[in-house]
């Protein structure tokens, strides 16, 4: 995956965005957090993977790709309200579980670390964590690039349609 054309694609983004709403000296850190979050429980929902008590199937797996992709924009986009949009290590080892459940609360967890910390150190683990929660739903870094790049396409229509 090429984390440096979307980190790219997402500045552009968010400072259409921004300037649009008229954000550019607005700190959106914790309202990006909240996003992450929400985009996250809605994966989740969509999984249906702790619907124990639930016979029904999951999304199809496009939804949830498209669920997904959500939540890597707002994690770059946290990334780049932090300043770590050079040279980051994206590859590196990874805290994980081997349920999806698991990874899911995983997930939670270290957005919440990250929350208090703003570390490289804690983004990187939380990036790590949600591609790794990606893997585990199948999908390839291929898959996610280009949902990524179809998603922000969509997002800048929705922006000009004032979504």
């Amino acid at each position: 995956m090429n984390y440096q054309k979307l980190i790219e694609m997402q500045k552009g983004l968010d400072q259409h965005i921004e300037s649009q709403h008229q954000l550019e000296n607005e700190d959106l850190f914790d309202r990006k957090i909240l996003a992450l979050l929400v985009e996250l429980g809605e994966l989740a929902n969509e999984t249906r993977c702790f619907k124990f008590w639930s016979l029904k199937p999951s999304s199809p797996k496009k939804t949830i790709l498209e669920e997904f992709v959500d939540g890597v924009h707002f994690i770059l986009s946290l990334g780049i309200e932090c300043g770590f949009e050079k040279g980051m290590d994206y590859n590196g080892e990874t805290e994980s579980e081997e349920s999806i459940t698991d990874q899911f609360l995983l997930v939670y967890e270290i957005v919440s670390q990250f929350k208090e910390s703003k570390s490289l150190n804690d983004y990187q683990k939380l990036f790590q964590a949600y591609i790794h929660l990606g893997e585990l739903l199948g999908f390839h870094a291929e898959d996610i690039e280009k949902a990524y790049i179809d998603k922000n396409e969509v997002n800048y229509q929705r922006q000009k349609e004032g979504y």
